[in-house]
Order: structure tokens, then sequence, then C-alpha cells
């Protein structure tokens, strides 16, 4: 039996470039006013599974990811890496789905593809912040969770031993399989493409994406099966209606915008402490302190 780790990763809107129809009437992401992009620390938590497979000889990772059918590119961009295979979550019940409809959808997912010893992910999305996908997962499965992972010491059958940074140092942890694992941004950066995998891959498409082209893949299918990425929907998941969607999602969102910083002023400070006690008296009155 292998070692299975499913990796959960997400294609998010690019959110650096925020505009005013970023956002539509009923409170959710425009989508398709924003650029996709691959999440992050989504490729972080790759790169964590891909490193454990340089360690094991008999691992297997499964991308599962939740979206529109375009979101399949980011199967294809972990085919590209390193992963073996990868599942599309999709239909138009999800849409909407806040992180408790979320992690609801992907938890019956996860559990379809049991046996599995790992579950890995990034430690939040950057359209949303939230870093509660993960631990919801991680409840509804039943499974130990260990968050903010930076590296993986060791890995055995029944154990896996994680370095996890926090705020003011780091902790070395270990956690009984299978367990569920949210990955940090300071983790090491996911490797590039590689070149054989891309020629093996860039070719593979879900049902729905051959529906859509124009070229007979037919053939071509016929003698490469591995070239075909699946897709689940609410009836393959055996999920309730009601947990999905909208209807599923206690969270509204009322706005969105694009915050920029800018510097106004700027004081110099001598290394003397009446300025100092000035400053500090200042911040005080305005409360930006205090």
């Amino acid at each position: 039996m292998s070692f299975r780790i499913v990796v959960m990763a997400k294609q998010v809107p690019d959110t650096r470039n925020v505009g005013k129809d970023a956002m539509k009437a009923d409170g959710t992401v425009n989508r398709a006013a924003l650029p996709a992009i691959f999440n992050p620390e989504d490729l972080n938590a790759l790169e964590m599974a891909l490193r454990i497979k340089d360690m094991r000889k008999d691992v297997e990772i499964v991308i599962v990811t939740m979206g529109p059918p375009r979101a399949a590119e980011i199967i294809r961009e972990s085919l590209y890496r390193g992963a073996d295979r990868g599942f599309l979550i999709t239909d138009r019940k999800f849409a909407g789905s806040d992180t408790l409809a979320t992690s609801y959808a992907i938890s019956l997912a996860v559990q379809k593809l049991a046996p599995y010893q790992l579950v890995i992910s990034g430690r939040q999305a950057i359209d949303g912040d939230t870093a509660q996908v993960g631990p919801q997962t991680a409840e509804k499965l039943d499974i130990p969770q260990v968050t903010y992972a930076e590296e993986v010491m060791d890995v055995t059958d029944s154990y896996i031993t994680i370095k996890r940074r926090l705020e003011r140092g780091i902790e070395v942890v270990k956690s009984p399989l299978p367990s569920l694992i949210t990955v940090h941004s300071s983790a090491p950066d996911c490797r590039p493409r590689n070149t054989k995998l891309l020629m093996r891959f860039k070719h593979s498409r879900t049902i729905t994406e051959l529906q859509e082209e124009t070229k007979d893949y037919t053939e071509l299918y016929n003698h490469r099966p591995y070239l075909q990425i699946d897709e689940w929907t609410v009836a393959d998941l055996n999920a309730n209606d009601e947990y999905l969607g909208l209807s599923g999602s206690p969270t509204k969102v009322k706005k969105i915008e694009n915050v920029v910083l800018q510097q106004k002023e700027s004081k110099v400070l001598s290394n003397n402490d009446q300025e100092i006690e000035a400053l500090m008296k200042s911040l005080i009155d305005s409360h930006v302190i205090g």
C-alpha cells in the first residue's frame, strides 16, 4: 500500500490587482474580473509533500482542488512539479461557499480517497486570509492537525515529526498518522516545473475541458488514461445541498477593497530620552497607542 498524501490546493484571484469590479452584488468575489493564480502557501504545501516523496519511495501525491472548470490548471501545475494525479471538485452548487461549506466538500473528497496518511494544505488563501479551511477539514475528518508547519523532520508509517514556525520561535511536534498539516509561508518555496513532466502532462484535461475543445483527443486518451483529470460533483461526493454554496455559508462579505499603505510623514529621532518621551506623548495624545 502506498503512502498517500492529499494536497489541498486552491486557484485564487490575484488580490494584488483588486479593482472596482472585484465584488458581485451578492457579496461574492467576481473571479472573472481578476487573474487566477496558484495560492502561494498551497505551493509551499505541495513542496512539503514532494520533499516527503523524496524521502520515501512509496509516496503517492494526490491534488484536490475545488472551483470552476478553469481551476483544473492548478492540477496541471502540480503534475508538472511531481504530483501523481488530481481531482477537481466542481459544481454550480458549490458557488459562494465560505470556509465552512468549503471544508465540508473537501472533507468528503478526502474521505473518498481513503486510505490516506497525510492531508497537507497552505496555512491560508490570499483571497480570504482566514486560515480556517485546513483546521475545519481536520475537525470534520476527526484527525489530528498541526498548523504553521515549516519543515518535516521525520516521517514513518505511524508518526510524523514537524517543525512549526511560531510568532517568537519554533516548536518541534510529533503527530500520529493520519493527520492534517497546514504549511506556513516560511516553508521552502515550491520547485519549478520539471520539463519531462511538463511534456508528459501538458495534454491533461477534465471531461468539461475536452467538451469545450475543438480538437479530438479520443485516440490520445485511449492510449494515455493518465492524462484524464477526474471531476467530482455534488452527486459524486454524496453531499447534502444544505451545507453547500451560499445556503451553507454563514459568512457574508460586505465589501472588498484594495488597501495601499503609504508613508505620509517621517521623523528621525536621535538617541535622546527627551525626544523619545515627546514622541510617546504625541502618540498617546493622538490615540495611536494607549
